[in-house]
């Protein structure tokens, strides 16, 4: 891969980006904040100039093609690159206090992580809030995947591309053209987003934090534009809703196009998503029940439990309640929930729940084997025999993500926080899940952190949004190898 076809490539990726400003923008104009303006268009001029000529100028004698190395270099950089040119209107707007703090908080934005170190974000534009909440919206189903369904990626290998930014074990295509299967998928996404905000807006919510909580909830994020988050509202069908539409974003888009399609029967005996409707079921129904005697109700427990269920599980990272003041048993049921993360193909972060899947399932042939030595045991999904290496992919990237995790934590103890603080923290970075336990608890946020470990965690939502491999192969003395 030449170095034109690189900084092309990354060019028409910032210029979406910065096409995607024209909803902050308009939300300035609409609600007057002319004196953030200028925080948006300076870098969206800049974005759509570079845009404009990595699109008309093109080396014709050099047929584009990318190598597996490539593949690695372009989605890693296009995260750095958007993550570094998303702050920019952030540090413009003078509502951050240095480039540290804008650039975590749209690192946190664009990886659905929802981490923030705002103390008081009733205090920001609208037009902020706005930007903040659309960062989740984008990097939930992923900037590549959309720039693949606008622009084909000029010709060049989008599945490869695509493959290395989504989520999961196995990344295939729903469609034939790897171009349709974005379309449709981001065609999916912006139907249930508009479906959301409209109900909030039916709800209660005016017109701009209906759309602000659109894309931050299908994202999967947890940004908010009030202090308290969700329970600012104080509303039982805002909470409903949102704790639908967050449990609708965590499993995996493919079905929605297999119901649309008439293929109900993919989506039946798909084996993640009856464990994540299982595993929803029973630590909502146990919460609850912890839950009864601290609530006026039962209705009102279930509604705090389903809530904070589906924020943890998706890695959404909203607030109805600070689960660290709930009884130690039901935030036993939270605190597993920061392992298990959402569907493949969804725009949760986490482990996954279809990992989780075949390491049981595996566990449970191991188990068999001894007991009828001369068996034959295969791990099954969707009711078919899965492939004879998912065992062992899964088995290697669990070791990764795990270990990756032990190395996080003990950044956070080098910096000082305490132990149990700094592992679920490590947690809910690599996760992209938000809020973490102690001090970083979801009355929390994560201003007060060194500048140091706020850019360790930064490489950690990063990585943890790419699942880890994308990142962590340019530490690999093999990849430079020739």
């Amino acid at each position: 891969m030449s170095i034109f076809t690189f900084f092309r490539i990354i060019c028409i990726i910032l210029s979406i980006i910065g096409i995607s400003f024209v909803f902050p923008i308009g939300t300035a104009i609409i609600c007057k904040e002319y004196s953030v303006l200028s925080s948006f268009i300076i870098p969206m001029a800049i974005a759509l100039v570079l845009g404009a000529t990595a699109l008309f100028v093109r080396n014709k004698k050099r047929p584009i093609s990318i190598s597996p190395r490539g593949v690695f270099v372009i989605v890693s950089s296009a995260w750095l690159s958007i993550s570094l040119f998303g702050a920019i209107p952030l540090l413009l707007s003078g509502y951050f206090s240095s480039y540290t703090d804008a650039f975590f908080e749209s690192v946190s934005g664009f990886s659905t992580t929802g981490a923030t170190i705002l103390t008081e974000v009733e205090n920001l534009p609208r037009s902020i809030n706005m930007w903040r909440c659309e960062m989740h919206w984008l990097g939930g189903m992923g900037v590549i995947a959309l720039t693949v369904a606008l622009l084909p990626l000029l010709g060049v290998g989008g599945f490869q591309l695509i493959k290395a930014e989504t989520t999961g074990v196995d990344k295939g295509k729903i469609t034939p053209k790897i171009t349709t299967t974005a379309k449709t998928l981001w065609l999916l996404y912006c139907g249930l987003t508009i479906l959301l905000a409209l109900l909030l807006k039916i709800f209660g919510m005016d017109a701009i934090d209906a759309i602000t909580y659109g894309f931050s909830t299908l994202g999967t994020g947890g940004f908010a534009t009030r202090n308290a988050s969700i329970a600012a509202y104080q509303s039982v069908p805002i909470d409903i809703t949102i704790t639908i539409f967050m449990f609708l974003a965590g499993i995996n888009f493919s079905l929605y196009f297999y119901i649309l399609t008439g293929k109900s029967a993919e989506v039946r005996k798909n084996t993640e998503l009856k464990t994540y409707l299982v595993l929803a079921f029973f630590a909502i129904s146990c919460i609850t029940i912890i839950l009864i005697p601290h609530y006026d109700s039962i209705a009102q427990a279930l509604r705090y439990a389903a809530f904070q269920v589906a924020t943890i599980m998706t890695t959404t990272g909203y607030a109805t309640a600070d689960f660290t003041l709930w009884p130690s048993a039901a935030q036993f049921f939270i605190f597993l929930l920061f392992f298990t993360g959402g569907c493949a193909g969804s725009t949760a972060g986490g482990f996954k729940i279809v990992r989780w899947v075949i390491l049981g399932k595996q566990a449970r042939n191991e188990m068999l084997r001894m007991l009828h030595p001369h068996g034959v045991f295969t791990v099954r999904l969707n009711g078919m025999p899965g492939r004879k290496d998912l065992v062992f992919t899964v088995a290697a990237f669990t070791f990764v993500y795990f270990m990756f995790i032990a190395i996080t934590t003990f950044v956070g103890a080098v910096y000082g926080l305490d132990l149990f603080t700094a592992f679920t923290a490590s947690l809910s970075m690599v996760g992209n899940v938000g809020p973490a336990f102690g001090g970083l608890g979801p009355s929390a946020n994560y201003s007060w952190l060194p500048a140091g470990l706020k850019w360790w965690y930064c490489l950690a939502m990063i990585a943890g949004r790419l699942e880890l491999y994308d990142l962590i192969i340019f530490f690999i003395p093999d990849y430079w190898k020739k």
